[in-house]
């Protein structure tokens, strides 16, 4: 597959920018994923796309941990899992394919949801976080646990899902409109 030097740039700058405002509080990798799955044509290459903004992210925070410059490094125990749900968060988005507005916000809610529970299941299991009981009751604390970040991954997917395919759509008609001009 021949990939045009454009496409390429606009795949690193969008995982530079997404890695760079993770590091800076806001989390777009989600979005990236959902984005990845509906408009990019090689499915390698979309769940690609959010993985290498999440690894290079957490360089970013391991390199900032080191200087004394964050309160916690980029790399930790379980976080592979991180990775393994976000892949999975962005196959989501290959229902969207066909660009339907409706698909793209459904997905753009499903993704977070589902990273969600996925992730605090696996935090559950694993003893993290908080080290709740396993039981039921305990699984139903974990989840009311991880409710702010859920709330927070949720409006960051949306904002981003907003801006990302608002940007590409704008981006679509433009190219449209010259290449009628010409």
């Amino acid at each position: 597959m021949k990939l045009k030097k454009s496409v390429l740039l606009a795949f690193v700058l969008l995982i530079v920018v997404g890695s760079v405002c993770r590091v800076m509080g806001f989390a777009p990798q989600i979005a990236m994923a959902v984005f990845g799955a509906v408009v990019i044509r090689d499915k390698r290459l979309a769940l690609i796309l959010p993985l290498v903004s999440m690894l290079l992210s957490d360089v970013l925070f391991q390199v900032l941990f080191t200087y004394g410059l964050k309160e916690y490094g980029g790399f930790y125990e379980g976080q592979l899992t991180n990775y393994i749900v976000l892949a999975l968060s962005g196959l989501v988005g290959f229902w969207a394919r066909n660009m339907n507005w409706g698909r793209i916000a459904a997905v753009s809610v499903a993704a977070p949801t589902l990273f969600f529970f996925l992730s605090n299941f696996a935090v559950w299991i694993g003893g993290g976080g908080l080290q709740r009981p396993k039981t039921f009751d305990g699984l139903l604390m974990t989840y009311a646990d991880g409710i702010p970040f859920f709330r927070s991954g949720l409006a960051y997917t949306i904002l981003f899902s907003a801006l990302l395919f608002g940007g590409y759509f704008l981006l679509q008609r433009y190219l449209a409109s010259r290449k009628q001009l010409a």
